[in-house]
């Protein structure tokens, strides 16, 4: 009888712990890969069917103002997963290969906190699949920066079926499940991912989980179904190509919507999508095939065509559906957004950029929590360094320039000032209109780099 007693509240504790670890929302942030702003149904395209993404757009709410943390892969990266501008969480630029840093130095700081650490030092387990990008040491991989679980690639774009990275230098094979390389030739890296996701979020464990599902997608090289490729097949090049692998990429993620349904996780599941930045408009991408909607710019830019991108959070257990909020927010507002979200306190001394987007999103009579926002890449010594500072309608950019060449700039655009209440094409200089205002952004700029100059 004894025995009995002592099972029944063995089993009453594994019970009431595992109603209790399920009390907190799974969370699953779904990012993009060079894709553009208009290219969602929910954002305006008309050319690409995207009816699973649309679909979460119904079921949550959408930003018509927000940006990525940079226009391109790393440093966008880092700003998401930190909180932070990538300048604050010590990254400058993309991550380089392994190949052209043996020693490793190039990633993300360890002492940086990100999402995963934050959210597995709550209780929940955590994952990453798909693209990495962010350090290729032990310590500077997935396993050594939060994550319980990888599946997927360490450095920036990989062919699908072979899973090499090709670039300059030796072709590098680049698949891993945590540091083990695995292989899987001729298996559809899409595939692969989905099923990976759809096994994270199936294990066994009475903790919650956070997931961060970084599609490899639409980075080239463009590899859609060839089902969307003949839907397409009217479009022109690249756009062709481009629009077959964002349906292919809408699909993959509504797999894995229907999977958190079927195994009923959806209610009980955060979901964030965005883009890391804009489309990319390299030779690798035919040269194009995004497309940034009314703004100029793309991928590299820090015009509103590299740093707005769409993005979505759902959650209808708790926030509106089928709204959209038109407030300025950034990638950096995820981490105390959900941490908020899922009643997790940050430590006192983890200082961040994000603000809190929970406001205004349960009310869209709330202002945006920020005053100022700022974006750079490249070495901050070096005078001729991409940026950009926003303060209200105004924005202020250092060094512009337009990969698509709509724009043109000349030595007297060194300092770019746009107003986007006025024009979001950003197609005139109105520094010499309003000198008050240039030096005040530019003095707002140079207060926030100056801690990361050598001259300091």
């Amino acid at each position: 009888m004894l025995k009995l007693i002592l099972a029944l509240l063995l089993l009453t504790g594994i019970l009431s712990h595992s109603l209790h670890a399920q009390e907190k929302p799974n969370v699953l942030v779904i990012l993009t890969d060079d894709q553009g702003y208009k290219d969602l149904g929910s954002y305006g395209s008309t050319d690409i069917l995207t009816p699973n993404l649309d679909l979460l757009a119904e079921k949550g709410v959408k930003f018509t103002q927000f940006y990525a943390g940079a226009p391109v892969c790393s440093p966008s990266r880092a700003s998401l997963l930190t909180g932070k501008y990538n300048f604050n969480a010590g990254l400058f630029g993309n991550v380089a290969p392994p190949h052209v840093d043996p020693e490793g130095k190039s990633g993300l700081p360890t002492s940086e906190i990100t999402l995963a650490e934050v959210f597995k030092a709550n209780g929940y387990r955590t994952g990453l699949i798909g693209k990495w990008h962010l350090g290729h040491t032990p310590e500077k991989l997935p396993n050594g920066q939060g994550f319980d679980y990888f599946f997927g690639h360490q450095r920036g774009c990989i062919d699908n079926y072979s899973h090499f990275f090709y670039w300059s230098g030796p072709n590098l094979h680049d698949l891993y499940q945590n540091n083990q390389e695995v292989y899987r030739p001729g298996q559809f890296f899409g595939d692969l991912m989905v099923s990976e996701m759809k096994g994270f979020i199936e294990e066994n464990d009475a903790k919650p989980f956070f997931a961060f599902w970084a599609i490899n997608m639409p980075h080239y090289p463009y590899q859609g179904n060839p089902k969307w490729l003949e839907k397409y097949s009217e479009l022109e090049s690249p756009r062709k190509e481009y629009a077959a692998f964002v349906s292919t990429l809408d699909e993959l993620i509504g797999e894995v919507y229907q999977h958190l349904s079927a195994t009923g996780k959806l209610d009980n599941t955060i979901i964030v999508f965005q883009s890391d930045h804009g489309h990319s408009v390299e030779e690798r991408a035919f040269f194009g095939g995004g497309d940034a909607g009314d703004f100029n710019g793309a991928k590299f830019s820090m015009l509103e065509g590299g740093i707005r991108v769409p993005a979505i959070i759902s959650y209808p257990a708790m926030l509106p559906q089928n709204e959209s909020r038109t407030h300025w927010a950034n990638s950096v507002d995820w981490l105390p957004t959900l941490a908020e979200m899922a009643d997790i306190k940050l430590e006192t001394d983890q200082q961040i950029d994000g603000k809190s987007l929970l406001p205004l999103i349960l009310n869209e009579k709330e202002s945006s929590p920020h005053d100022v926002m700022y974006w750079a890449t490249g070495f901050p010594d070096n005078e001729n360094h991409p940026w950009a500072v926003r303060k209200g309608p105004w924005k202020l950019l250092g060094n512009p320039n337009d990969p698509t060449g709509n724009l043109n700039f000349g030595a007297a655009d060194k300092l770019y000032l746009v107003n986007l209440e006025e024009d979001v094409t950003e197609a005139e200089n109105l520094a010499a209109d309003h000198p008050e205002i240039l030096k005040e952004l530019h003095q707002l700029y140079k207060n926030w780099v100056n801690p990361f100059t050598s001259g300091n």
